[in-house]
């Protein structure tokens, strides 16, 4: 739980918009090593059920009639990575073309002036070809 609370802390405050294990083994003058972080981001996966279990009660204490839940169909180019099941093709309609990259659907609560992540959907344009 530890590395969880470090880690999403360091995403909440990177004033970068790149964050890395070495990015924060650095913040954390090496008290922390990115091999460390590393390990624990790919020790296990975490779902949308797993997110929504952990925000849960956070929702529920500010919850209000007028929340909203906010959806974002982002697309995280890397277009020099290899393809992967997560890495793939995607149709950028901001951009009018096909870039590659990790396709991510994502919600949020927001609430009397808080907005709290609840779920999170990874595309795969594989996946898709393949069901079609």
């Amino acid at each position: 739980m530890k590395h969880l609370e470090l880690y999403s802390d360091y995403l909440i405050c990177n004033a970068t918009g790149y964050a890395t294990a070495t990015g924060l083994s650095a913040m954390m003058d090496g008290d922390v090593s990115h091999d460390q972080i590393t390990r624990f981001l790919s020790a296990e996966k975490c779902t949308s059920k797993d997110l929504w279990l952990k925000v849960k009660s956070v929702v529920r204490s500010c919850e209000a009639e007028d929340g909203v839940l906010i959806f974002d169909d982002s697309i995280a180019e890397k277009e020099w990575t290899d393809e992967s099941d997560l890495i793939c093709w995607h149709y950028d309609h901001c951009k009018s073309r096909n870039v590659k990259g990790i396709n991510l659907l994502s919600a949020l609560y927001h609430a009397n002036d808080v907005s709290i992540p609840v779920a999170f959907e990874f595309s795969n344009s594989h996946y898709e070809i393949k069901r079609s």
